[in-house]
């Protein structure tokens, strides 16, 4: 159960600016440690820590959180030579959080005294508020400057073994550096991609993304309220592409939540079925389809994958349940959480759904599979496995040769992509992008 943080006692010091979010942020940290819950999960909570802070405070709360995630391993070896043994959980992530921001650059006097406000605010750990002062005293004397010379966090050892496995230590090395920093902020034009850069000030992706610079409100950006864009990672953007759909065609979006991907089909012309299990998570395409003016062009179901009925559709998008470890860069709580044994279950999911799928193809039509995953198991095999279980289907290697497509992401009839390629741009999210067609 999360513990309480009880009233400051009278004759405390008054809590300093910062405060708020800082406390939010340890908050955010000791439920993905401490519960095994989704950073997001824990965000979106209406009732959560972030929900009674201010847009800025929030905005800060998570970037704290997100940062200290990214970069625990190195607080741990900044800490280290300062403590004799390894304090209580709550204790270890106030000094995490506090090592992080002193790291970047934050003011010394500021950051310990709030980790020692949030020391004192839980009984458990009130007790060892002067060890914390002590402590980040000492770190603040070697920081930021010891903090560069640390290595990129480490995957854990099941997922760097198996993409070791897969791709090799340079790559999972340059995979990890890759995964060190804060994404990049993507968009997809519904239109001219060309204007919506030049509107934001933003660089245009040889693939037609369009991906700003440093953060950005956006809401605030022009063509927000009119719909001309939406938030998308230049890597998700690509399997409808890969799709190619065409005015009228019937296309399914098989598990179309957050609908990213379905703007994109309906923006093409399509005619859209969007299904997804999630009722709730259907309500945020909802939102966009209204904000992009699409939502006469979508059929939006709440159903599961596995029992859909509809079609025969000429062309389906599977973007399948995976363990999103192409995704770590944006989510860095997922290496905390996600485990070896969660695997086989998601490449069974994966394989079901892979298999209803073809069910519900007109003869003749498109089918794209793709996963957020680094793993083979959930990319290369699982196409593969398909292709063995269909003769009716047909690997479409063509469909993955697209204008802006580097030739070096083809692998095996499909696409690889890895968060450490377009290093020099921002990287991507790691995905495998399948095509195939219905012979039938």
């Amino acid at each position: 159960m999360r513990q309480r943080e009880q009233a400051m006692p009278p004759g405390r010091a008054a809590p300093r600016e910062g405060l708020a979010a800082r406390a939010a942020s340890l908050d955010l940290l000791l439920a993905v440690w401490r519960d095994g819950t989704m950073l997001s999960a824990r965000a979106d909570d209406p009732d959560g820590p972030l929900a009674r802070l201010e847009p800025s405070e929030r905005a800060r709360a998570l970037r704290l959180a997100l940062a200290t995630l990214r970069q625990t391993s190195a607080a741990d070896a900044m800490l280290k030579p300062h403590l004799r043994k390894v304090p209580p959980l709550r204790l270890r992530a106030i000094l995490r959080l506090a090592t992080v921001e002193l790291a970047q650059g934050g003011a010394a006097h500021g950051v310990v005294d709030a980790a020692v406000q949030l020391a004192q605010q839980d009984r458990k750990s009130a007790h060892l508020s002067g060890l914390a002062n002590a402590v980040l005293r000492k770190v603040a004397q070697t920081a930021p400057a010891a903090w560069s010379a640390l290595p990129p966090q480490r995957l854990p050892g099941w997922l760097r073994g198996r993409l070791s496995s897969a791709w090799g230590g340079k790559a999972v090395t340059a995979i990890e550096a890759a995964q060190a920093t804060p994404p990049p902020l993507d968009l997809t034009a519904r239109g001219d991609a060309a204007a919506l850069a030049d509107a934001t000030g933003a660089m245009l992706l040889p693939t037609g993304s369009v991906r700003l610079p440093g953060s950005a409100q956006v809401s605030a950006l022009p063509g927000y309220g009119e719909g001309v864009f939406w938030v998308q990672d230049a890597a998700a953007a690509l399997p409808v592409q890969v799709l190619a759909p065409r005015r009228g065609e019937r296309v399914l979006d098989m598990c179309a939540a957050p609908g990213g991907k379905t703007l994109q089909l309906a923006a093409a012309g399509a005619r859209v079925t969007a299904l997804d299990i999630s009722a709730r998570r259907l309500e945020r395409v909802r939102e966009n389809l209204a904000r992009a003016d699409l939502e006469d062009a979508v059929e939006v179901v709440t159903g599961d994958a596995l029992t859909y009925a509809g079609g025969p559709f000429d062309a389906i998008l599977l973007d399948a349940p995976c363990s999103a470890t192409g995704t770590i860069r944006r989510h860095p709580d997922l290496p905390f959480i996600k485990a070896t044994s969660d695997i086989k279950a998601l490449v069974a999911l994966q394989t079901a759904m892979v298999d209803h799928a073809v069910t519900l193809l007109a003869p003749g039509g498109r089918l794209v599979v793709c996963t957020c995953s680094l793993l083979p198991d959930e990319g290369e095999a699982l196409a593969a496995g398909a292709l063995a279980r269909h003769p009716v289907l047909s690997a479409d290697p063509d469909a993955c040769a697209r204008p802006g497509f580097d030739p070096a992401w083809a692998v095996g009839g499909g696409l690889r992509l890895r968060p450490d390629y377009w290093s020099d741009l921002g990287g991507m999210d790691g995905f495998f992008i399948a095509a195939f067609r219905h012979g039938g």
